[in-house]
């Protein structure tokens, strides 16, 4: 009791290391223990502090030897003491902090590590790293999916570690990271014992919708469907086979990507080689229709030879149709060579040049000016379309229906299905187009009567005599001539007294005597007027029977004048006749005016300066221009150098209005 009660200062020292030793202890931490002895089922261990702790001995199992008495291990210090006054250890929990600590290591480093698949869970595998697990996505087992991974189970093998998470206890690991780093070496190696050009041997290996892989020995090449044949390949199966052997050549090496591109037809001869000798534009030629798209149709002309008809040179009449309702696939067909690209490997093709042109067929059988009949298959704004045969039709355009009438109003007369005749007026071949016209069956009334008659046909000045065919408050709808030239008589231009210009004075049916004022054939432009036939009858009445001596009246004057002339209509009453119609020449002129001159300025057209002229030339009235005959018009232009002012500005016609006036 006194040697425990007073300890030696050695004593003190020893209790003082326990201490600190204890005092560095922590629960939690991966300590060192010294084996004592060995029990059944258990291993003792001393860790200090005259502390001993049991570990079971299955924790042992995974050590390549049992440890012996006198062995230091590693232990995990669970607890320094529990109940029993034992401390609580674990030799797996010790092993599995040592593997945390290597594979941060080995993370850091970018270092594989080793492990064994086993067992699968939702999404991929666990992998046993040495006591710690870790997650394999079912994307990073290998290269290529992998239908069984059976063979793969249990086998030690490296790792990539991707993702380390020691706080969550999160490891994802991958196995296709090291073969493709194996692999790329290999890739690396026997790629650079290869050579653009080389002819090797391989195997197909897989088959895809675009080509074909085939392995060189040890590295893939991709065969693409394109480089198997110089003709068209659907689909590569129609060539090639998975497993079969097959020479290729390398067409191409990528040093970066380490992509090899073979070919198959490179080893055969080109068939496009010389191409334009052997197909020279116009050739005609058979082939088979091997494929049809919306824009066309494809034509093999020989193995590796194909040509294109664009839909466009199908038919001569069916037009916006789909190739495939025209041809199919496999039909043998004629045609011609329209075009050959032997840089771009094209040729260009025709169907339709292979057949008879039924324009041309058109024009030889309806020369232009003949005569068809037709049934009317479309109405449009600008025009009737006219059936001439299956696929042919012809158009009349708007201002071809109808002499008389403007084209809108001809054309509500035609109702789709109606048949025509029509005269052939054009076919343009290269257009394919055919124009045809139904006014032009009865011929153009304005020019049957500008030739009608001795007199050389109707002209400016004539006098016509009408029918009236409507009556309407502004004036007549007359025709006159044959063919029936129409137009309209305005109410201003039905006579010369305002109290006679009612258009209802007439009937439809009545004759009408009146004078041309305008024909002009280029504008198909003729314009009536009975005031202008009284002023101009008047005015003629004047030079033949006036005298301004006797004082007569120009009733009395036109009296004799149409007595004379074997009329019984009575003349009409108006002003007196300012001089002496019996005393112009030849020539219509006057030596002095009779009675006070006109003022010709009135004329438009007529200054101070041509007034002086005429008045010169002895025209001093109104009734004298309007009395002169054309022939005298002319003369006086030519003698005053008028140049044809009397003619563009109608002298005579203002003339007449101005003695109207009067």
């Amino acid at each position: 009791m006194t040697k425990s009660m007073n300890p030696t200062p050695a004593d003190f020292a020893s209790m003082f290391e326990s201490s600190a030793a204890a005092g560095a202890m922590k629960e939690g931490q991966v300590i060192p223990a010294t084996v004592l002895r060995i029990d059944n089922d258990s291993i003792v261990v001393d860790i200090g502090l005259k502390t001993e702790g049991r570990i079971d001995i299955k924790e042992f199992s995974l050590e390549d030897k049992q440890p012996a008495p006198g062995d230091i291990v590693d232990v995990y210090l669970d607890r320094i003491e529990n109940a029993l006054g034992e401390a609580v250890l674990s030799r797996e929990k010790a092993r599995r902090e040592e593997r945390w600590v290597k594979l941060e290591r080995s993370f850091a480093k970018g270092e594989p590590v080793k492990g064994a698949i086993s067992g699968r869970v939702k999404g991929g595998f666990t992998v046993d790293l040495g006591g710690v697990n870790a997650f394999l996505p079912g994307s990073q087992v290998d290269i290529r999916p992998v239908r069984d991974v059976g063979p793969l189970m249990g086998e030690v093998q490296p790792f990539a570690v991707l993702k380390l998470d020691r706080v969550r206890g999160n490891i994802v690991v991958s196995r296709r990271a090291i073969l493709e780093e194996s692999r790329a070496e290999q890739r690396a190696e026997i790629v650079s014992d290869m050579k653009e050009g080389d002819v090797r041997k391989g195997v197909v290996k897989n088959i895809t919708d675009y080509g074909a892989f085939v392995d060189l020995g040890g590295i893939d090449g991709l065969l693409h469907v394109t480089d198997m044949s110089y003709k068209r390949i659907n689909h590569p199966s129609q060539v090639v086979e998975v497993g079969q052997e097959v020479e290729v050549q390398i067409i191409k090496i990528n040093p970066e990507t380490q992509r090899i591109s073979l070919g198959m037809k490179q080893l055969g001869s080109d068939p496009w080689d010389n191409i334009s000798a052997r197909y020279p534009s116009g050739a005609r030629l058979k082939g088979t229709v091997t494929n049809i798209t919306d824009y066309g149709a494809f034509v093999e002309l020989e193995d590796g030879v194909e040509g294109l008809i664009h839909v466009s040179e199908m038919s001569w009449t069916k037009k916006n149709v789909h190739p495939g309702k025209i041809l199919s696939t496999s039909q043998e067909v004629d045609v011609e060579v329209l075009d050959v690209d032997s840089d771009k490997r094209r040729i260009s093709l025709g169907l339709k040049q292979t057949m008879d042109n039924p324009w041309d067929a058109f024009l030889a059988e309806h020369p232009v000016g003949s005569e068809i009949e037709g049934e009317v298959r479309g109405i449009t704004e600008f025009g009737l379309f006219v059936g001439l045969g299956p696929d042919l039709d012809g158009m009349v355009h708007i201002n071809d229906i109808s002499w008389d009438k403007p084209g809108d109003q001809a054309i509500e007369a035609f109702t789709k299905g109606d048949t025509v005749k029509a005269k052939v007026l054009d076919v343009d071949v290269d257009k394919e187009r055919i124009s045809l016209g139904i006014k032009q069956l009865s011929g153009d009334p304005i020019e049957a009567a500008a030739s009608s008659g001795d007199g050389g046909g109707i002209k400016r000045g004539s006098t016509v005599t009408c029918t009236v065919v409507e009556v309407t408050s502004g004036g007549l709808e007359v025709e006159f001539g044959t063919p029936a030239v129409k137009t309209f008589i305005r109410r201003s231009d039905l006579s010369r007294d305002r109290a006679d210009q009612r258009p209802e004075r007439f009937a439809v049916g009545d004759k009408v005597d009146a004078k041309v004022v305008t024909f002009d054939r280029a504008s198909r432009r003729v314009s009536l007027s009975v005031k202008a036939l009284e002023i101009a009858e008047e005015a003629e009445a004047v030079a033949q029977y006036g005298s301004a001596d006797a004082g007569a009246s120009l009733g009395d004057i036109l009296g004799a004048a149409l007595a004379s002339s074997g009329t019984k209509a009575k003349a009409k009453a108006a002003p007196a006749a300012k001089g002496d119609a019996k005393s112009l020449d030849a020539r219509g002129r006057l030596t002095a005016p009779h009675g006070t001159a006109d003022d010709l300025k009135k004329i438009k057209g007529v200054g101070p300066a041509f007034e002086k002229k005429l008045q010169e030339a002895g025209i001093f009235h109104f009734w004298q221009i309007a009395a002169l005959s054309d022939d005298q018009v002319s003369s006086l232009e030519e003698e005053l150098a008028f140049q044809g002012r009397m003619e563009r500005d109608d002298w005579k016609g203002q003339a007449e209005e101005l003695m109207s006036e009067g």
